[in-house]
């Protein structure tokens, strides 16, 4: 692509359109957060439709897992070329793009008549939430006035990123039982149209930066990312020792491997090195990957344990999950001062703790477990997702300078959505290995011990944070 010229970029911090008043930079920035909850939402919104899908349009099990599969592979594997896209094009530019991308390919997935249509619909879904989501991080990040407003902004962002997969699990079950599946996607639609019209009158462009797109380091970021995700989500179905999967993750191992050489030679890097130069960032990388990963496994445990084993409808399932988003959002009111208080790295740790606590009575679920048990897991697993997410995206974010914000949000969601594939390939690989026909039992609760495993890697993510804070 050719490159932007000087002239046409205004000064670092100026924005492209006239100043906004403070009453209209705030709704635009709720409404640049709804479009994040909606680009979320759609992580799980879908899964407690599935067995209706599977039914309506004739999917094989083997085909039904690409509903969910297909989005997050272009998520995560194309989240670090939408962030380096809103750093040199405006991201408020590449944000719509994103947004009508999604929008439209929503309503094409609501009219799927064919498992393919709907697939591919899924895809191209995610491929827009990979070009929406980095550049929502990044106006929230740079637009703030003050430490202040940027830590009550960011923990806005962090509730909706903790709790919207429990709310899509809680959505998509209303919306399945009051009218069908296919409103799990219609949904975005209006949401969707309001924020393409909104948006460009109440939030300002960001400056374009000069240089030019890294299209190697864009094939190479994309293709690893997308070889590993695949490989990882397919290694429940194929076995960890299955070529196909050794394959994957040796593609991917490879194309990244190609990644680093190529970011430390040209001139204008996708994933710039300084930003994995700091042992603080890589630690918060890791616990963020660990932590959406233990969450998004437990979530699809629960889902399988409420409506196989308590025979619960797909509105009842939702709803069980209430617990999980009330709890977080609670947090979310109070973590900034708990930021300004305690520091970031004390509640990361307090947090991963209290997670793992959440996690082992799930290890011991039978039919007869009192439902307070799973209320109380679910309440652990929200108030240690308030206290986690927006200290570490504050962690994550830590002095990197403006201009490559979308790329650092690109990067720390890229984690967010490897996690995600990790956890569920490694906790759905544990759940088919101890499997019993009928008994849901028998292989979910190995699984959940595996959610606990991932859940006290993040753990020791955490405790590593915290003592390098503690020795400077």
């Amino acid at each position: 692509m050719p490159q932007t010229t000087a002239a046409r970029m205004p000064a670092a911090g100026q924005s492209t359109g006239p100043a906004r008043s403070s009453r209209a930079g705030n709704a635009g920035l709720w409404l640049v957060m709804l479009a994040q909850l909606m680009l979320v939402l759609d992580a799980t919104v879908v899964n407690v439709a599935l067995p209706h899908i599977a039914v309506d349009l004739r999917f094989s099990p083997a085909q039904l897992s690409w509903v969910l599969n297909a989005y997050a592979l272009a998520f995560g594997g194309v989240l670090l070329l939408g962030g380096r896209v809103g750093d040199v094009l405006g991201r408020r530019r590449t944000f719509l793009m994103g947004v009508g991308a999604f929008t439209a390919f929503s309503l094409l997935g609501g009219l799927a008549a064919s498992p393919v249509v709907l697939v591919v619909a899924r895809a191209l879904q995610g491929l827009g939430a990979a070009f929406a989501a980095p550049s929502v991080l990044a106006l929230v990040t740079t637009s703030a006035k003050d430490d202040g407003a940027r830590h009550r902004a960011l923990a806005l962002f962090s509730a909706i990123a903790s709790m919207g997969g429990a709310l899509g699990l809680i959505l998509g079950g209303i919306l399945t039982d009051a009218a069908n599946w296919r409103w799990t996607l219609f949904i975005n639609v209006p949401i969707g149209a309001l924020i393409l019209v909104a948006v460009p009158r109440l939030v300002d462009e960001t400056p374009r930066r000069s240089g030019r797109f890294d299209v190697l380091g864009a094939v190479t970021a994309t293709g690893g990312a997308v070889a590993i995700v695949w490989a990882l989500l397919q290694a429940a179905d194929f076995g960890w020792a299955d070529a196909r999967t050794i394959g994957g993750l040796a593609v991917g191992a490879a194309l990244l491997a190609a990644l680093g050489v190529t970011e430390l030679r040209v001139a204008h890097p996708l994933l710039r090195p300084e930003l994995l130069r700091s042992p603080s960032r890589l630690s918060a990388l890791a616990a963020m990957a660990a932590t959406f990963g233990g969450m998004l496994a437990m979530f699809f445990l629960m889902v399988q344990y409420v409506e196989d084993v308590l025979r619960l409808s797909p509105l009842v399932t939702g709803l069980a999950f209430l617990p999980m988003p009330l709890s977080i959002f609670a947090v979310s009111r109070i973590i900034s001062r708990l930021v300004e208080r305690f520091g970031p790295e004390r509640l990361v740790t307090a947090g991963a703790l209290l997670r793992v606590v959440g996690f082992i009575p799930l290890t011991q679920l039978g039919p007869g477990t009192p439902f307070a048990v799973i209320v109380g897991a679910l309440l652990c697993t929200g108030i240690s997702a308030g206290l986690t997410f927006m200290p570490l995206t504050t962690l994550a974010l830590r002095d990197v300078e403006p201009e490559h914000a979308g790329a650092a949000s690109g990067l720390f969601q890229t984690m967010q959505q490897l996690g995600g594939a990790v956890g569920l390939a490694i906790v759905a690989s544990t759940y088919a290995g101890f499997a019993v026909p009928g008994d849901f039992l028998a292989g979910g609760r190995a699984g959940f011990v595996s959610a606990a495993i991932l859940s006290g890697l993040a753990l020791i993510a955490a405790v590593a944070l915290s003592l390098r804070a503690r020795h400077g």
